[in-house]
């Protein structure tokens, strides 16, 4: 059998170099996974749940902004930073697919080519799905730059429990305290789910909610995650 050191894999200096590649890739389709599930939840309540349908998801995103604002009153620029925040995303996925410039050119009543007349009576008849996928990426852009901000609380509470962690493990150390690799490795892992399930919460949910109350219950869960995962860190490594 080949020596793993021979092979190439994800240790040394292509560990190095192609881990923020890895985490960057990693990051984005969790990024594009939660704007689709995003689509899916305001197409099932925009056109099965609410009876006001699109006013009422138009209404929500005006009142998440508003809230998101009041949130932050002391940073006035955060309002310029949301809309820029859901207008790149907008950009992203209605602009440079070319949708945007699509939608206003069959709104011009010109004469079409057979091939664009059928993209055109395609688009028609998916024009409210597509609106509503418009409206809720703009909603997802706010939800996720307010969700930025709250980014620095998350990794002062994860570097003080860290810190705490490790001096738990010093501790543990010199007195030849017991080391856990199984509880070093559930809390490690725990910890993505537990960013990814309170985005998902942050992000997803077809009403206006005070984010706050996801945050603090996340801040007081990733105070724990990280101080059982340093804590239980093996000696010997």
């Amino acid at each position: 059998m080949a020596s793993r050191n021979a092979s190439f894999h994800e240790h040394g200096i292509a560990g190095a170099l192609f881990a923020p590649l890895k985490w960057s890739f990693g990051g984005l389709l969790v990024l594009l996974t939660l704007i689709l599930a995003a689509w899916i939840i305001d197409w099932v309540f925009v056109f099965k749940v609410w009876p006001d349908g699109f006013e009422r998801l138009q209404s929500l995103l005006d009142e998440d902004l508003a809230r998101a604002a009041r949130l932050w009153d002391s940073y006035s620029e955060f309002r310029r930073f949301a809309a820029a925040t859901a207008n790149f995303l907008y950009a992203m996925f209605f602009k440079v697919t070319g949708i945007h410039e699509m939608g206003a050119r069959f709104a011009d009543g010109a004469a079409l080519s057979i091939p664009d007349t059928v993209v055109r009576n395609t688009y028609i008849a998916n024009f409210e799905a597509i609106q509503v996928a418009m409206v809720g990426t703009q909603l997802f852009g706010v939800r996720l730059a307010a969700l930025a901000m709250a980014m620095p609380m998350f990794a002062l509470v994860y570097c003080v429990a860290a810190v705490d962690g490790l001096a738990q493990r010093a501790v543990r150390r010199a007195c030849g305290g017991r080391e856990s690799a199984s509880l070093y490795h559930r809390a490690k892992y725990l910890q993505v789910v537990l960013l990814v399930a309170s985005g998902a919460a942050s992000l997803l949910p077809p009403v206006s909610i005070d984010l706050r109350w996801t945050w603090v219950s996340t801040a007081i869960v990733l105070a724990i995650l990280p101080r059982v995962q340093w804590a239980y860190y093996k000696k010997h490594l």
